[in-house]
């Protein structure tokens, strides 16, 4: 029987890194973090990488995967894996990687994603099939793992195409109908060892400069043209009603169902629901994220809703740490691998 000491943890050092590397170590694993020159400070100044490895860019993650294969490096993927090695770059990776990488590009096409939503049966807003038919207020959101970046309303054509122009009008956008709600995070964990999902916490996003601009008078905003961004900032934790987690499993269960009919392997392990809940507590679905989210980092000492399961502090890092070690420890490695 394989034991852990015989693999390590690896992830690229950005967006939910410190909580991954923390968890592998906390179940046991030395780690390994892959970082960008003259970004690797804060994997130096908190004790979470037993290793660091430096690339010029997270482009030439190809370069090193080599040494990682000799290490018997186990890779952890999360959104800066997708939006920088790409997608499509994701499925040629040979070493090993937790999760099914087929599934990523459902989440990072925007036309795929929405038809595996819809078959899961959730709520979505209505999307716009051209500039032309905007009627109401909308939301322009981009292709990819870009942390928001770009995004803007419109409510018009016009106001669409001077926007868009302004992102210098040649990315593959989508034009959603903007709902007005409270905007709500949910975090799952699929085990594919049990067959059983876990809700691990909730979260809001803080975005610049959509959350701070209600701090400016809608006069002066209008005279300076302040116009609405919704690039992520940082993430704001959420416990919600307790009368809706019956709803949100639901929606979780079935999204999982569904991948496992569109991708062979289907999703696993953690993921995310991104929705806004509207004044008559109905959840409109407008985003999946098939891998780790920020939103879990506030969590790295657990949840409210992990410290009811669990008897230690269970973030989703080492939520994800525990299935690998698990699942070396009784010989289903292969199991949870891509």
């Amino acid at each position: 029987m394989s034991n852990i000491k015989d693999y390590k943890i690896a992830t690229l050092g950005s967006h939910s890194a410190l909580q991954i590397l923390k968890g592998a170590k906390d179940e046991g694993f030395e780690t390994i973090a892959i970082c960008q020159k003259g970004r690797r400070e804060p994997y130096e100044m908190f004790p979470v990488a037993d290793q660091i490895i430096e690339v010029e860019t997270f482009e030439d993650f190809f370069k090193i995967e080599e040494d990682l294969k000799k290490q018997n490096a186990i890779l952890v993927p999360h959104g800066s894996l997708v939006e920088f090695v790409g997608p499509e770059n994701i499925e040629k990776i040979s070493m090993m990687h937790y999760g099914t990488r087929g599934i990523i590009k459902w989440e990072s096409d925007r036309v795929k994603e929405r038809e595996w939503l819809k078959k899961a049966g959730l709520k979505l807003p209505k999307i716009f099939k051209t500039p032309e038919d905007i009627d109401r207020p909308v939301i322009i959101k981009f292709h990819g793992a870009g942390g928001g970046k770009g995004y803007f309303l419109a409510k018009s054509p016009e106001e669409f195409y001077e926007r868009y122009a302004k992102q210098g009008g040649d990315k593959k956008y989508v034009i959603q109908e903007y709902i007005v709600g409270v905007p709500i995070y949910s975090h799952f964990f699929y085990s594919k060892l049990t067959g059983q999902i876990e809700i691990m916490s909730f979260d809001k996003r803080y975005e610049s400069n959509a959350d701070s601009i209600g701090r400016i008078a809608a006069q002066d905003q209008m005279d300076v043209d302040i116009q609405t961004s919704y690039t992520i900032a940082g993430n704001i934790p959420i416990v919600i009603r307790e009368s809706l987690l019956s709803k949100i499993i639901e929606m979780g269960k079935n999204v999982v169902k569904i991948s496992q009919e569109i991708e062979p392997g289907g999703l696993f392990g953690p993921f995310c629901l991104e929705a806004v809940l509207d004044n008559q507590l109905e959840f409109y679905v407008f985003e999946i994220s098939a891998r780790i989210v920020a939103g879990t980092n506030p969590y790295t000492n657990g949840s409210p809703y992990t410290w009811l399961k669990y008897d230690v502090p269970m973030s989703t890092g080492r939520r994800i740490a525990r299935e690998i070690r698990e699942a070396i420890e009784t010989g289903r490695l292969e199991e949870i691998l891509n």
